[in-house]
């Protein structure tokens, strides 16, 4: 039985559930095939099935299962350029799902996932901050280009995304460069909040750790 009669619209539904089963089911018998054949529905001529392919696709990243799902990475950026917007937060966030594991295939074509962070969704970026930042702790060369990238959309950033971006950057701060990423918070913290200073306190916490 194909998987693609699995997947929500499949199966007439409007929710998430099926799709999510399905995420389960693959990881639970570690199935490479039923993850090639949601990967070759990802250009399905039925937008639903697209959908639902990207959607079943990141669970199972999500669900602690990346590697069933990362040599598909060069897909995956391929994406980031549909006219889908859909397809675009489902490709960046299955990237996030893999990055640890694919850092230099996704430095490789690092270009095209900053430039589709700059004009992203709110959830592309979401995602796309915790990509670009998990590249730049993989490897110092790619910290050069990437780090000052991350600070500066932490500068600009809206008051309220703050903490959220804070805390996924937070994932490319060492101890060589932890005081740029200090004096951007310590900027910023004059703009929020108090209940969003609350991650921004723990994060201080944290930094007094990082050596």
């Amino acid at each position: 039985m194909s998987i693609i009669k699995k997947l929500s619209s499949s199966l007439y539904r409007s929710d998430e559930i099926p799709n999510q089963e399905l995420a389960i089911e693959i990881i639970m018998k570690n199935d490479s095939d039923a993850v090639k054949e949601l990967v070759d529905n990802i250009f399905n001529k039925d937008k639903a099935i697209q959908n639902d392919c990207i959607k079943v696709l990141y669970e199972i990243g999500e669900r602690d299962k990346p590697e069933l799902i990362a040599q598909y990475v060069d897909t995956f950026i391929a994406l980031l350029s549909s006219k889908n917007n859909r397809m675009v937060w489902g490709a960046m966030t299955a990237l996030g799902t893999v990055a640890k594991l694919k850092a230099s295939e996704i430095w490789n074509q690092i270009d095209e996932v900053i430039a589709a962070n700059e004009k992203g969704s709110v959830i592309t970026q979401d995602w796309g901050i915790r990509v670009l930042a998990t590249v730049s702790a993989s490897d110092r060369v790619y910290e050069k280009k990437l780090y000052p990238y991350l600070l500066n959309f932490l500068k600009k950033c809206i008051s309220r995304d703050v903490p959220k971006h804070a805390e996924s950057i937070f994932a490319a701060v060492n101890g060589a460069n932890k005081e740029e990423f200090i004096a951007v918070l310590e900027e910023r913290q004059k703009q929020l909040a108090p209940s969003q200073m609350t991650k921004i306190r723990k994060l201080f916490r944290k930094l007094e750790e990082v050596d």
